[in-house]
């Protein structure tokens, strides 16, 4: 089975976590953590830098890496690294997704997740209460 590797941002903005919704493929409107393949010669946090950027039109910072998905499509093996991530600058422009939305500890669950991205949800939120706690 073919590996396809790529990165995903975990985007926090004032406790809130960015998700956005796919607009396109055999995965459209499945909510995912934005991001991409990984190129040759590309490190993932280079990777995601780009990918960001080309998506979202924003430049961000990338942070503390989460975890690496391992995860079984029927057509293929996903490896995904996933890092947290904050916007350095630039406003958020929806390029290659039909929507987007900001969500909380409380709401994390509130959208239909790709299976791949699903597995992330309970470790962001541990992660948003740890850091609200911490203040």
């Amino acid at each position: 089975m073919k590996t396809v590797r790529v990165v995903a941002a975990i985007i926090i903005h004032e406790d809130k976590i960015f998700a956005t919704q796919r607009g396109y493929g055999e995965f459209k409107d499945g909510w995912e953590f934005p991001g991409g393949k990984i190129e040759p010669g590309e490190t993932p946090q280079e990777a995601l830098v780009r990918e960001i950027k080309e998506e979202l039109d924003i430049e961000i910072e990338v942070k503390d890496f989460l975890e690496t998905v391992e995860y079984d499509y029927p057509e293929f093996h996903l490896s995904m690294d996933c890092f947290f991530c904050t916007i350095r600058s630039g406003e958020l422009v929806l390029k290659e997704h039909e929507a987007a939305k900001w969500l909380t500890a409380e709401t994390l669950e509130s959208v239909e997740w790709l299976p791949a991205d699903k597995g992330l949800i309970e470790g962001i939120r541990e992660y948003l209460v740890n850091q609200i706690n911490a203040r």
